[in-house]
């Protein structure tokens, strides 16, 4: 059912407290935009599949209280930009919040799997593709949109109940909650200006000084981006800003000198240069700390993280766990650097592997191969 009334959303509310569970998703577009367009979102119980128009409909105040109604688990499938869309349009993450993605990387599954494969998989539906690429803020929807967008909650419930079956024989419910409260946190999805600089690609050359120039400027293009809801990179891209991070100029001539800042406006390219300034006169002490940034890792340390790598992909196989779950490559080699600050360091990771991790790096441990397989020594 499509719903574009308050009332009819007011009623399904109604019924889905009747149940235990909500399955939850969304369509949205942000190719053009800083903020995602909600398009449509998509609600399901054990009985019944809705789709409600948000250009129809607001209903804040119904989503909002039925999204945090601690009676009913909602389920999601790979869930971070649907929290995002979500805490962003009614502002609230829902809760308590189970992800069927990555409650099967937990159950044997590859990460990331797609929920194609984890239908199929589950309940042996094949789906439709034919609406991947369907432009959901066009109206009026056909009965073929409204199916596929259907077929998103339709079948998450059932699934649900089989995943958390299996990981409470498995004893990893808990692991999969600890994941999805990580996941949960709303402090994922608010975009601080003044952290941007975190997030850009392409900084590892740079001194503490145009490190803390390319803070500015990227605090600056943060503002820009939300205040014209486009995307960060069409206000500057992350090679241009760190080349002009790194060269600092001081003129709109030399600013220009740099490939990529024609695009720049008069008044935008002048706001680029007080940011440079801003950050060139910055105090020592407020400067970004680059030298907490890990160090380049030795040839050696390379070798000793491919053997982390050898024995986190043994012991996720024996747990049948996805390994991308359990460790990545720069999950280990910020453990051989930092033990105490490493994820491997707590919880459900420290459990399965640190102390495996810890043996390897004292010499206790060795790895060898038997029938074509790593082994532990």
């Amino acid at each position: 059912m499509l719903i574009t009334t308050i009332d009819s959303l007011a009623a399904f509310a109604e019924r889905a407290r009747g149940g235990d569970v909500l399955a939850i998703d969304t369509e949205f577009l942000r190719e053009k935009t800083y903020y995602p367009r909600l398009c449509l979102l998509q609600l399901g119980t054990d009985d019944e599949q809705v789709a409600v128009d948000p250009f129809k409909v607001g209903g804040t105040d119904v989503l909002r209280d039925l999204f945090s109604d601690p009676s009913l688990t909602k389920v999601l499938h790979a869930c971070s930009q649907d929290l995002e869309i979500l805490l962003e349009h009614y502002g609230v993450i829902p809760h308590p919040l189970f992800d069927t993605q990555v409650a099967a990387a937990f159950l044997g599954d590859r990460a990331q799997l797609g929920y194609g494969a984890l239908v199929e998989e589950y309940c042996g539906v094949n789906l439709p593709k034919t609406e991947s690429m369907t432009d959901w803020s066009r109206r009026p929807l056909d009965e073929r949109q409204l199916a596929y967008a259907y077929d998103d909650v339709k079948y998450l419930p059932g699934i649900w109940r089989t995943m958390t079956r299996d990981l409470e024989r498995e004893g990893r419910l808990g692991w999969v909650e600890s994941e999805v409260d990580r996941l949960a946190d709303p402090r994922n999805y608010r975009h601080d200006p003044g952290e941007a600089w975190k997030r850009l690609r392409h900084s590892g050359g740079l001194t503490r000084r145009q490190l803390g120039v390319a803070r500015e400027l990227c605090a600056w293009r943060e503002e820009r981006a939300q205040r014209l809801d486009r995307p960060r990179r069409w206000v500057m891209s992350d090679e241009v800003l760190t080349e002009v991070a790194r060269r600092c100029p001081s003129s709109e001539d030399s600013l220009r000198r740099i490939r990529g800042t024609d695009a720049l406006s008069r008044s935008d390219a002048g706001a680029v240069l007080a940011a440079v300034a801003c950050g060139l006169r910055a105090d020592v002490e407020q400067l970004p700390d680059a030298g907490a940034r890990r160090p380049r890792p030795t040839n050696d340390q390379e070798s000793v993280c491919d053997l982390m790598y050898a024995l986190a992909r043994k012991v996720a196989d024996a747990e049948g766990i996805a390994v991308t779950l359990l460790a990545s490559r720069d999950d280990l080699m910020g453990y051989l650097f930092d033990p105490a600050s490493s994820p491997l360091s707590h919880g459900w990771r420290h459990e399965v592997i640190g102390s495996l991790l810890d043996d390897l790096l004292g010499g206790r441990l060795g790895l060898t191969v038997r029938d074509g397989k790593v082994d532990t020594v």
